[in-house]
């Protein structure tokens, strides 16, 4: 699975890829397939944490955290994350999110939901369902499954993880609402190419036949 996140993210306009990791299992297992892997600092509690740790020896104004657990993410989409940043240098963060099929990851605490202002940015992230509906109509409120990518201004990133945790970042495990705790904000890019995280054997089994229909075609 590794290998086909790498791959996915090289094919993207990224100008290198690099796989921050405190395994030397994962490590090994990257450079046997030609990819290049840092190892890092075993305590970090989150993602952005260990990024910021391998950003802080990069030349970079932007950096991409692509999540190992996401092998069918597009690298389309991650150009798209990228666009509203290099567009407007005000916007620290993006993300990305897909349409989000309610009948079946609604109720899913593994999926992840985002909501989102007019403008584009995020309003909250759960694993619960989002928004509570009242009424059976549908209010047209913009409603995301969340995709697992974070797009950062160097500096920004360098910040947050001096930044310390935050009660919601902690109550729901997830990283990301430590930047809207703090006050800043997120930009939500839509992207029409769905992504499935690998978080439980039932996810791996369905990406295992996505990806074998796939080579069929």
């Amino acid at each position: 699975m590794i290998e086909r996140v790498y791959r996915q993210a090289a094919a993207s306009q990224a100008d290198g890829v690099v796989v921050a990791t405190d395994d030397e299992r994962v490590a090994a297992a990257v450079r046997a397939f030609g990819g290049h892997a840092v190892m890092t600092a075993p305590t970090h509690e989150s993602g952005t944490d260990r990024i910021a740790e391998v950003a802080r020896s990069l030349d970079a104004d932007l950096i991409v955290n692509v999540q190992g657990d996401e092998p069918l993410l597009d690298p389309a989409s991650i150009d798209r994350a990228v666009a509203p940043l290099i567009a407007d240098p005000g916007i620290v963060m993006g993300t990305l999110g897909a349409p989000l099929d309610a009948a079946r990851d609604a109720d899913n605490p593994h999926v992840v939901k985002v909501v989102v202002d007019r403008r584009g940015f995020a309003l909250y992230f759960s694993r619960a369902p989002l928004p509570y509906r009242r009424a059976s109509a549908d209010v047209g409120t913009a409603v995301y499954r969340h995709i697992g990518i974070y797009v950062y201004r160097r500096a920004f990133l360098l910040e947050l993880a001096r930044l310390p945790r935050t009660p919601l970042e902690q109550t729901e495990s997830l990283e990301q609402l430590r930047a809207l705790e703090h006050g800043y904000r997120i930009r939500v890019v839509e992207t029409p190419a769905p992504s499935i995280a690998v978080d439980t054997p039932d996810d791996l089994e369905r990406v295992r036949q996505l990806v074998a229909a796939q080579a069929l075609v």
